[in-house]
């Protein structure tokens, strides 16, 4: 533990003298403190610098370093300067790095200018490269690494370990090496740990486990970095529609997976873009927001006409006015709760239509038990605050009416979105808003019109 924290310590001292030579200008103290700090790190600095800083950083790096760093670095933060590299440059880095931070690259590419970067490699490189740009990069097929050590269960581990010798290096996070037979088809995977303990003569055969899971190239990324979590893997094979070995996905690239989706609810309800540069120009980021903007200027003005067409009663009543908000803001607070635990759900894919139902049904039964609750202590609050027991009344009625209503709009809503194909952390927040502050207004207000105006 002890270690772990000076670590940390030590890292964080590392990132203020790079940020002080930055700020003074020391390109060669840069360049010298640079080099003692892992490429992931490096990235991370540059997502918190201004890109006028992010330029000196990047141009202290040889096409070794930066084609480490890039590998490492957030979409946003990458995209610019790589589109300032010629494309023979930009070959060599991709030609340095795994296929699938190859391809992550090139991705952030046009399409034209992609195409003028593999046509600058060698045919073997561009081979291997195709070969995971062929799939969607949201797929196991567009994660995967298709530099996988192969064996034949035919042969003993002692033929295994002469063909490593042989080969002289094998991938990074290579902890099993993938079975397969004369057609490339999957048949299972041997664990390096078992070539270290078995018997040298033991077969291939013997020893591999066939029960090793396959992922399908076609397999959504979510549910790749589902079967990650429920497998505990490592590593895993990537197979074609034919059962073939095309490639391996280890875990760095799902936590990189993780990582977006954890990000994605957050920065949607928010009406940002995962991967938003935080320093980027300002009539960009203006312009991604004002969409939102606009969308909750449009809800908030339909809740105000609502408001209006109790005018006459506001005025009159001035409790009305003063005890509106509670009843809003408990409907809302009530429906995001319900929301939450259903985007969660879907997200994780663990709600479908067998469980809708219920699901809905406890939901129900939740907002109905607490919305007794506190209205109980809200219309008692009211009685004792304005001596009006009439009042009281309507604001616990209406809050249950809300509370209840918002229960079942946060777990109906994204639910019917995700059947429309709609992204729920997205919308979801703005259309339950809506809801709960109409049903909220018109039902205290009605009441309180019908009731305190009649």
């Amino acid at each position: 533990m002890i270690e772990r924290v000076e670590r940390i310590e030590l890292r964080a001292e590392r990132l203020h003298r790079i940020t002080a030579a930055l700020k003074a200008g020391e390109v060669d103290r840069l360049t010298a403190l640079l080099e003692e700090v892992h490429p992931g790190e490096i990235a991370d600095l540059l997502e918190s610098l201004p890109r006028a800083e992010r330029e000196l950083v990047w141009a202290s790096f040889d096409a070794e370093e930066l084609g480490d760093v890039l590998a490492y670095a957030d979409d946003a933060v990458r995209a610019p300067q790589i589109l300032d590299m010629a494309a023979e440059d930009l070959a060599a880095v991709a030609c340095d790095l795994d296929a699938d931070d190859a391809v992550d690259i090139l991705q952030d590419l046009p399409e034209d200018r992609a195409e003028e970067v593999l046509r600058s490699m060698d045919a073997q490189h561009r081979a291997r490269i195709e070969q995971v740009l062929a799939y969607p990069e949201d797929c196991a097929g567009g994660l995967m690494d298709i530099d996988a050590v192969t064996v034949r269960p035919d042969v003993s581990l002692d033929g295994v370990l002469r063909y490593l010798r042989e080969r002289g290096a094998i991938p990074r996070r290579t902890n099993r090496l993938m079975v397969v037979d004369r057609d490339n088809r999957y048949l299972g995977t041997l664990r390096v740990a078992d070539l270290l303990v078995l018997d040298p003569a033991t077969g291939v055969a013997d020893c591999m486990d066939p029960e090793a899971l396959a992922i399908p190239a076609v397999t959504p990324a979510s549910e790749v970095a589902h079967i990650f979590e429920q497998f505990d893997l490592l590593t895993a094979p990537v197979v074609d529609g034919d059962g073939r070995l095309i490639g391996r996905i280890t875990v760095d690239d799902v936590v990189d997976v993780i990582r977006e989706e954890s990000e994605q609810p957050l920065l949607s309800l928010a009406g940002l873009e995962g991967g938003e540069d935080m320093f980027a120009p300002v009539w960009v980021t203006a312009r991604r927001r004002a969409l939102w903007l606009g969308v909750n200027l449009a809800t908030a003005l339909l809740a105000s006409w609502v408001i209006g067409l109790f005018a006459a009663t506001i005025q009159t009543v001035v409790a009305l006015a003063v005890l509106m908000p509670v009843v809003a803001s408990m409907g809302g607070i009530a429906g995001s709760q319900a929301l939450t635990v259903v985007v969660r759900g879907i997200a994780l894919g663990q709600v479908n239509p067998h469980n809708a139902w219920p699901l809905l049904s406890r939901e129900l039964k939740v907002g109905l038990l607490n919305s007794l609750l506190w209205a109980l202590v809200v219309g008692g609050v009211a009685y004792l605050w304005f001596a009006d027991a009439a009042l009281g009344a309507i604001v616990g009625i209406a809050l249950v009416a809300n509370v209840v209503v918002a229960a079942i709009a946060g777990a109906v809503i994204p639910m019917g979105l995700r059947v429309l194909g709609i992204d729920a952390a997205l919308a979801g927040g703005v259309i339950l808003t809506t809801v709960t502050d109409v049903v909220g207004f018109v039902a205290f207000l009605g009441l309180g019109t019908l009731v305190l105006m009649g």
